[in-house]
């Protein structure tokens, strides 16, 4: 989260006057609102206001029919929030390489297709959009699935269309640690008619009958699901927030250009699938080594992460996922499932070796949007300073 303020707190105080929080209402209807600008703000036919990023991509891969006896191909590098909606939906998480720019690996989701494979969930990690050409044209040679997971990526864009619209589905965050913020929520974005009927039964399943007029020319019938509706109080924070998210990422943009402007002749940055539509919260310099990486990372003001330091963004330390523990219940567990018993990988700490590999060479810098020139300019002078002491 970046900008936060007074239009923030004003909104929250209309739907407090209003005494109306519930999402469902006939005041000021943020939530409503909020799902019209995601519509307008992403070109899709359909969106979905929830709780979180993961409810979204739990509920689109329940509502793309994923479940027992499919295999799911996610990338080794994301948040474990990515294959728990697998394992959720009940199907079985097959795990992918990435590549050089750090999203997975199209030549590996070939490589991990079988006859099981039913979808695939490319996720723009750090705001670095995948190869969504390449990933599509698999997806349809297979006639498979996609999913993006653009939790980590607001608003960024692959030759000009935004995360999270290019697939079957998409799914995006809003929880306190992305580019903008409601506390807690995130959102189902989709052309797929059934797929919007399907998510707003599972992600609301015990009041979506009953208030309101939601399933107006629904064909799908209502059963059973979950609950991730939100509230107003959130909505009104976000409708304050999506209105920032383009000015953010065109800040965002311009500090890290020139700051890689001002540093490609003594630094390497690892490479993009697109520059321009990156979402530029990450500066990623890329070294030969690990020992070379630490050393840059820990000198002085730098401040530096390296990826593969982050735990719980690295396959091995998924303890849920890689001790097959898909739920309390063993007779809930798909890891335990009748269906999915000839396809439970052997998960094992070293089955992504090129994964571990790259992020071990790669240092992370922020990105701040609103760091003036001079700002900048000093943190270039210590960059390049750490640069040729190492």
């Amino acid at each position: 989260m970046y900008r936060i303020g007074k239009e923030e707190i004003d909104e929250i105080t209309k739907v407090i006057d209003a005494v109306d929080l519930f999402k469902i209402n006939n005041g000021l209807q943020e939530s409503k609102q909020v799902e019209t600008k995601l519509r307008e703000m992403f070109s899709v036919d359909y969106s979905v206001f929830m709780t979180s990023g993961h409810a979204a991509l739990t509920a689109a891969l329940v509502s793309m029919g994923i479940g027992p006896g499919d295999e799911v191909i996610v990338p080794a590098y994301t948040y474990i929030a990515t294959a728990m909606a697998v394992v959720l939906a009940g199907a079985i998480p097959v795990l992918a390489e990435i590549d050089d720019t750090l999203t997975v690996s199209p030549e590996d989701i070939e490589r991990k297709v079988s006859p099981n494979t039913k979808a695939i969930i490319p996720v723009h990690i750090q705001g670095f959009p995948c190869n969504m050409d390449r990933i599509m044209q698999i997806a349809k040679e297979h006639d498979l699935l996609v999913l993006e997971d653009a939790c980590q990526a607001d608003g960024g864009s692959f030759k000009d269309r935004r995360l999270g619209t290019i697939g079957d589905a998409g799914a995006l965050s809003f929880n306190y640690f992305k580019i903008i913020t409601c506390g807690e929520g995130g959102a189902l974005l989709t052309n797929n008619k059934k797929v919007f009927e399907r998510s707003m039964i599972y992600h609301d399943s015990s009041a979506v009958l009953f208030f309101g007029d939601q399933m107006n020319d629904f064909s799908t019938e209502g059963f059973c699901g979950s609950e991730y509706r939100s509230n107003e109080l959130c909505a009104a924070v976000l409708n304050v927030q999506l209105d920032r998210l383009d000015d953010i990422l065109s800040d965002l943009r311009r500090n890290k250009k020139y700051m890689m402007d001002q540093l490609n002749d003594v630094c390497r940055f690892i490479p993009s699938n697109d520059p321009d539509g990156d979402c530029s919260t990450t500066l990623a310099f890329l070294f030969e080594s690990e020992e070379a990486a630490r050393r840059f990372s820990t000198s002085k003001f730098i401040n530096g992460c390296l990826p593969i330091d982050t735990g719980k963004h690295i396959y091995k330390h998924w303890t849920p996922i890689m001790n097959k523990r898909g739920a309390l219940n063993p007779l809930m567990d798909p890891f335990r499932m009748e269906a999915n018993k000839h396809i439970v990988p052997d998960y094992n700490e070293n089955m992504c070796p090129i994964t571990l590999e790259k992020l071990s060479k790669v240092v992370y810098l922020n990105v701040n949007p609103d760091d003036t020139q001079d700002v900048l300019n000093k943190k270039i002078s210590i960059i390049k300073n750490a640069i040729l002491k190492g």
